[in-house]
C-alpha cells in the first residue's frame, strides 16, 4: 500500500488522543476513583493510542448520581419537549460540525474502513439524531372508551401517558462504537430522561467526545455522563439499583447476563443481541447484483455487525456461478488500514478478537471444509484477517452454527424452498436474514416464514431510522429505532378519572 493514499489525522484529533482522558460526569472531565487505565489501540498498526480509565464500582456510583440528580431536579425532562428536540437538532449540527474529527477517531480506534466511518458512523448517525429529535415532541398517550359497571351513574374517563422511565444505563459494543452509543442516547434524552453510556473498553474514544459535544450543543451537566472500563464497570452498572433501564447491545452470552443481573432490581432492559444471519438466493436471481449485494452484506466493517450475512444458500441451479464469484471477489480485495480509503478489507478491531476469528477458521480447516478464499494468516502488524469463502458446508459445521463476527461467509445449496426455509431457519438466533429472488409471489409467500426481526429482499443490511431493529429468538429481547426505541424508554401510566 501507497501511505501516501493514506487520509492525514487532523490535529484535532490527535490533541484528543494526546489528553489525559477521564470519565465525563456532570458535565466535565472527571479523574477517576480508579487507579486503574486502560490500554486502548490501533487496530492497524496494535501501537497504543491512549488510555483511559478502568473505572470502577465507586466510579459507576457517582455517574449515577449524577444522572439522577439531573432526573430528579428535572433540568432535562422538565423543558418543553419542543426545547428537548431544539437541543438535540443542535447536537446533530454540532456532532457534524465535527464530521471529519469523529470519522477519523472512529477509524483509529476501532479499525474500520474511513469511507465506512465517513458515510455510516457519522453521516447515518447524523440523520438518525435528527429523526429520533423529532419524537420529542410526538410522544403521546390514548384515549380509553372505558366500561366500568360500578357504582351506578358514575361515568369515568381514562387515558394513558408515557413518562421518561429514568435514568439509563447504555452498554455500547465495539463494532459502531459512535452510532450505537447515539441509538441509546438520543431516543432516551428525547423521552426526558437521564443516561450513563458505558463504552466498550476497546473503543471508547468517540463516547467521550460526543460527551463533550453535547455540552456544547447545550444538554445540561449532568444528563449525560460516560464510564470508562471493563467487566467491574460493567458489572457495576447493571446491577446498579439506581439504573431504571439498561439498553444493552452486544453478544448473546453477555446479554443473558445483563438480563440476568437487571431482573434482580427488577431494571428494564432491552437486548440487542448477536446474529447468525442467512441470505437465500432462488433460482431467479440476477447473479451479479445478489453476489454483490452479499459481498457488501457480509464484509462492511470486516463482517463485524451483527446484522451481516454469514450463511448463504444458493439454488442448485445458480450454485457454482455465486460460489466462484464470491471466491474471486474475496481473493481479489485489497488489505490495508482504515484510513487508507483504497482498502477493501480493513483490521478486526483487537488482537483478541482476530485471535478468536482465527479459531473458528481453524477448526473448519480441521474439519475437513473446502475454503475458496482466506483461510490463511496475515503476516503483517495489525489485527487482520483474509476475507474467507467456504463452500458446501454442512448444517451442522461449527461455522454454520457459531457467531464469528468476522470476514467469513459459508456457502451452501438447496434444492426447493422448502429446503432452504429450513436451512434458513435452522439456528438459535433470528436478527436478520435476506432473500433474492425476481419473482414478487415467491418473496411475498417466504419473507412469512422467515424467522427473523428484520428481512431484506434483494439487498441485506441498510437500515432506516424509521424501521424497527431487534431480533428473533436469542437474538434479543425488544426493538431500536422509530416509535419501539422512545417507547422503550418510557414507562406507560394509565390514568381513570371519575365524574
Amino acid at each position: 500500500m501507497n501511505s501516501e493514499a493514506k487520509v492525514a489525522v487532523s490535529g484535532a484529533v490527535h490533541a484528543f488522543l494526546r489528553r489525559e482522558l477521564g470519565l465525563f460526569i456532570e458535565g466535565e472531565v472527571r479523574v477517576a476513583h480508579s487507579p486503574r487505565r486502560l490500554d486502548v489501540f490501533d487496530p492497524a498498526t496494535g501501537h497504543v493510542l491512549t488510555t483511559v480509565p478502568d473505572a470502577d464500582a465507586t466510579d459507576v456510583d457517582r455517574a449515577v448520581a449524577s444522572a439522577r440528580t439531573a432526573f430528579d431536579t428535572h433540568v432535562w425532562r422538565g423543558l418543553r419537549p419542543a426545547d428537548r428536540e431544539r437541543t438535540l437538532l443542535r447536537l446533530a449540527d454540532v456532532l457534524e460540525a465535527h464530521a471529519e474529527e469523529l470519522a477519523q477517531m472512529e477509524t483509529l480506534n476501532q479499525g474500520k474502513s474511513i469511507n465506512v466511518a465517513r458515510t455510516i458512523d457519522v453521516a447515518a448517525t447524523l440523520e438518525y439524531v435528527r429523526y429520533m429529535a423529532g419524537w420529542a415532541t410526538k410522544i403521546a398517550g390514548e384515549t380509553l372508551d372505558v366500561s366500568i359497571p360500578f357504582p351506578p351513574g358514575v361515568r369515568y374517563t381514562a387515558f394513558t401517558r408515557h413518562e421518561p422511565v429514568g435514568v439509563v444505563a447504555g452498554i455500547v459494543p465495539w463494532n459502531f462504537p459512535l452510532m450505537i452509543a447515539v441509538w441509546k442516547l438520543i431516543p432516551a434524552l428525547a423521552a426526558g430522561c437521564s443516561v450513563v453510556i458505558k463504552p466498550s473498553p476497546e473503543t471508547p474514544v468517540t463516547a467521550l467526545r460526543l460527551a463533550e459535544l453535547a455540552v456544547e450543543a447545550g444538554v445540561p451537566a449532568g444528563v449525560f455522563n460516560v464510564v470508562t472500563g471493563g467487566a467491574e464497570c460493567g458489572a457495576a452498572l447493571v446491577a446498579h439499583p439506581g439504573i431504571n433501564k439498561i439498553s444493552f447491545t452486544g453478544s448473546t452470552p453477555t446479554g443473558k447476563r445483563v438480563g440476568a443481573a437487571a431482573v434482580q432490581n427488577m431494571t428494564r432492559f432491552s437486548l440487542e443481541l448477536g446474529g447468525k444471519n442467512p441470505a437465500v438466493m432462488l433460482a431467479d436471481i440476477d447473479v451479479d447484483q445478489a453476489v454483490q449485494g452479499a459481498l457488501a452484506g457480509a464484509f462492511l466493517n470486516q463482517g463485524q455487525v451483527c446484522a451481516a450475512v454469514s450463511r448463504i444458500y444458493v439454488h442448485r441451479s445458480k450454485y457454482r456461478q455465486v460460489v466462484e464469484a464470491l471466491a474471486d471477489s474475496a481473493n481479489s480485495m485489497s488489505i490495508g488500514p482504515g484510513l487508507d480509503p483504497s482498502a477493501q478489507i480493513n483490521p478486526l478491531v483487537s488482537a483478541h478478537h482476530r485471535d478468536r476469528v482465527e479459531g473458528h477458521l481453524a477448526r473448519a480447516r480441521s474439519e475437513g471444509l473446502r475454503f475458496l478464499a482466506g483461510g490463511t494468516p496475515i503476516e503483517q502488524p495489525g489485527y487482520y484477517v483474509r476475507p474467507a469463502v467456504i463452500a458446501d458446508v454442512p448444517p451442522d459445521a461449527a461455522i454454520v452454527r457459531d457467531e464469528v463476527f468476522g470476514p467469513v461467509l459459508a456457502v451452501a445449496p438447496f434444492d426447493d424452498a422448502a429446503q432452504a426455509l429450513r436451512l434458513a431457519n435452522d439456528s438459535p438466533y433470528g436478527l436478520a436474514a435476506s432473500l433474492w429472488t425476481n419473482d414478487l409471489r415467491a418473496a411475498m409467500n417466504l419473507v412469512p416464514q422467515i424467522q427473523a426481526g428484520t428481512v431484506w429482499v434483494n439487498c441485506h443490511v441498510p437500515l432506516d431510522p424509521a424501521m424497527p431493529f431487534g431480533g428473533y429468538k436469542q437474538s434479543g429481547i425488544g426493538r431500536e429505532f422509530g416509535r419501539h426505541a422512545i417507547e422503550g424508554f418510557t414507562e406507560t401510566k394509565s390514568v381513570c378519572i371519575a365524574h
